[in-house]
């Protein structure tokens, strides 16, 4: 359960889904903790703040009572509806996203454009230091524009927006918004709340703060799959033989959150500049991983996590001429967690601090160009101490330069983007692990095109190339000890070359009176991708995985619709769907382990300005194309439904929620999943939440 860099992380592949949501309502902004004003829907704010029909790759984006109605303790659970996302499910509490097969350290997770400080990506077990509790909108993107924030978001970046750092002045002499739920299947209760001043016209202050507490997770069926279960029962010992049978509650897996901020922040008319501080504490169990042998452990491990982060943020209207704005964000981070044994000692304690900065400047709109460009940088301090020390103290180093250029000449968009970015990682000598003093430097190179042409009314057909380097992180490089999260022995590979992949990507999308459509297929090619690869020793009674590079294969489509069927009363009904699919193979290993299977997501709704409803199914196939040592992924449907009322109609201050969820209580298992076989999803979960501003 221990650190290290997963099996899950070397070994996928994948990229950012390219729409939003299937759901009628997932860019509706009815307003979420500490929004002020309701947004226009259609506009990202990640990168350019462009039209999301502008976007050449598509964007999905969750806010307002979309977001409310799907969100969840962890970032992973909250965006798995996405078209081509899926969740690392390693329990309730630690869920990172899942692009198109791709997780760990090739999808960046970002908290307004910068770093999360933690160490989520460096083994499934570990939780995003992100609280999806406090967002006003998540966002999700690819293509040229996902250049704007490293080579490690090769995969895509997930961008968590919230008012910390306040945006605008608000209309009242002070704002509130409090939002409160309770979800049955693990008995969780939930608040989170936030106010906003303003003083003297111009300087806003803010605070927020939430609380989650969630006992053991209720699932939907057996706990173990059905090879274990056979397993299990064929044992001659009588304990073991009753893990065949355990079902319901996921032991270990309580969970205890909270975190609180304060932000301060000047807007004026030439621009706004602001700071905050946040404090997350978060207390939460790893499902046990039962062992079937006899003479074997089964851990239940707890992770105490705490993490200090200070942000700023600057803008600064120039006033026209080739630019715009010139926009600031830097941030700081100092995280621990500690793993604690069952009686409460400190097993391995991880510490990580880093430092993030970038500046963007924007380009005024010349005729039909328009741009930006920056810099970044950053460091990270990362040291492991304790019993499952799996890596020297390490330290990175990066810096980067970048553009994205856009073109508009109506019937015709083209898009192109570029970055250069120099990054050292270093392993200082460590007697326990063996080695000396490492250092590697790398310098990628990335850029991307695309362009899409207006082929009917409301329609536009697209292509997108692509070609992204990634260094290797310490991890992969550096790693030489017990895993125990993956029940594995890490070795890295000092001599480790740049990480290359080749893309293209067809779109056509299209939207009319009642209807859109979004489709895409990709193909991915991969020069020395990296993933570990099973040996056949065995270290400190675990089997041993080396870090390997090959060439390795992906692709897949996602394709999203929507139609407006019918009018009633004031409102509409409509029906949409979603399907995704992806297939990765590594040459001279097989297919890619836990990638997820096709999936095929059907819904309809009704909609007006005070009522959301819907009624959806999800089917997800088996995954049968499993990599070597991996386990088959049984299929399941699941069918879930919800109900949001704004109490008085639009604009009024009080919101109600009510979902079901899994309401047939199914068992249901990820495929991305690296615990699929110990640790199934949630099974029939009411949900119920309300929300009021004032």
């Amino acid at each position: 359960m221990k650190s290290g860099l997963s099996f899950v992380a070397a070994s996928m592949l994948a990229f950012v889904p390219p729409a939003a949501a299937a759901a009628p309502a997932a860019d509706s902004d009815q307003g979420t903790v500490g929004d002020h004003h309701d947004e226009a829907p259609e506009i990202v704010v990640t990168a350019l703040s462009r039209n999301r029909g502008d976007l050449l790759s598509g964007t999905s984006v969750l806010s307002g009572a979309a977001l409310a109605t799907v969100k969840r303790a962890t970032i992973g659970d909250t965006l798995d509806h996405l078209p081509g996302a899926s969740s690392s499910s390693f329990g309730p509490s630690a869920a990172r996203p899942v692009l198109r097969g791709l997780q760990g350290d090739r999808v960046r997770v970002l908290t307004d454009g910068i770093g999360a400080f933690d160490a989520s990506g460096t083994s499934a077990d570990h939780a995003v230091a992100i609280n999806p509790l406090t967002a006003d909108r998540i966002e999700v993107l690819r293509g040229p524009s996902a250049l704007l924030y490293g080579s490690g978001a090769i995969g895509g970046v997930v961008n968590v927006i919230d008012s910390r750092i306040p945006l605008r002045v608000p209309d009242e002499p002070v704002h509130v918004h409090l939002d409160g739920g309770y979800a049955s299947a693990a008995d969780e209760r939930n608040i989170a709340g936030a106010l906003d001043v303003p003083l003297a016209g111009r300087l806003v202050l803010h605070f927020d703060g939430s609380y989650l507490k969630a006992n053991d997770l209720r699932t939907g069926g057996h706990l173990l799959s059905a090879p274990l279960r056979a397993q299990a029962a064929a044992s001659a010992d009588p304990d073991i033989r009753d893990l065949a049978t355990l079902k319901g509650k996921l032991p270990n897996t309580a969970a205890r959150t909270w975190d609180a901020a304060a932000g301060i922040a000047y807007i004026g008319d030439g621009g706004s500049i602001g700071l905050s501080y946040a404090h997350l504490d978060n207390f939460y169990g790893v499902p046990i991983r039962f062992s079937l042998d006899p003479a074997g452990d089964a851990e239940a491990p707890r992770i105490a996590l705490k993490q200090d982060r200070y942000d700023l943020r600057a803008e600064v209207n120039t006033g026209g001429g080739f630019l715009d704005k010139l926009r600031l964000r830097a941030g700081y981070g100092d995280y621990v967690h500690r793993e604690l044994e069952p009686d409460g000692a400190v097993g391995t304690t991880f510490y990580n601090t880093g430092i993030e900065g970038r500046i963007e400047l924007i380009q005024a709109k010349r005729g039909a160009w328009s741009g930006a460009f920056g810099g970044q940088v950053m460091t990270r301090d990362f040291d492991v101490v304790g019993e499952e020390k799996f890596l020297p103290k390490s330290s990175t180093e990066q810096a980067g330069l970048f553009t994205v250029q856009q073109f508009d000449f109506g019937a015709v968009k083209a898009e192109i983007g570029g970055r250069v970015e120099k990054t050292s990682a270093r392993a200082y000598a460590d007697a326990d692990i063996g080695n000396p003093d490492l250092r590697r430097r790398f310098t990628a190179l990335s850029g991307a095109a695309g362009a899409s042409v207006a082929v009917a009314d409301g329609w536009r057909a697209g292509v997108n190339l692509t070609h992204s380097e990634r260094a290797p992180t310490v991890e992969e490089l550096y790693a030489n000890g017990p895993h125990g999260g993956t029940e594995s022995f890490e070795v890295g590979l000092p001599g480790a070359r740049l990480e290359r992949s080749n893309g293209a990507e067809l779109t056509l999308n299209g939207k009319g009176p009642g209807y859109s459509v979004e489709l895409s297929g990709y193909y991915n090619r991969f020069a020395n991708f990296l993933y570990q690869l099973p040996t056949a020793n065995i270290e400190d009674g675990l089997p041993v995985y080396e870090m390997a590079q090959g060439r390795a294969t992906l692709y897949g489509f996602e394709a999203q619709a929507q139609v407006d069927i019918a009018r009633v009363g004031a409102g509409t009904v409509s029906v949409d769907g979603v399907a995704d699919y992806t297939r990765a193979t590594v040459r001279g290993f097989g297919p890619a382990p836990l990638i997820p299977p096709l999936r095929v997501l059907g819904g309809i709704g009704y909609d007006d300005d005070a009522v959301n409803a819907r009624v959806e199914v999800e089917h997800v196939t088996a995954q049968d194309r499993v990599a070597p040592l991996e386990t088959r992924t049984p299929g399941f449907t699941m069918v879930n439904a919800s109900l949001a009322w704004k109490v008085g109609g639009a604009g009024a201050p009080l919101s109600l929620r009510l979902s079901a969820n899994n309401i047939f209580d199914v068992e249901a298992r990820r495929a991305a999943s690296l615990l699929k076989d110990y640790a199934p999803l949630a099974g029939r979960d009411i949900r119920v939440g309300a929300a009021v501003q004032f």
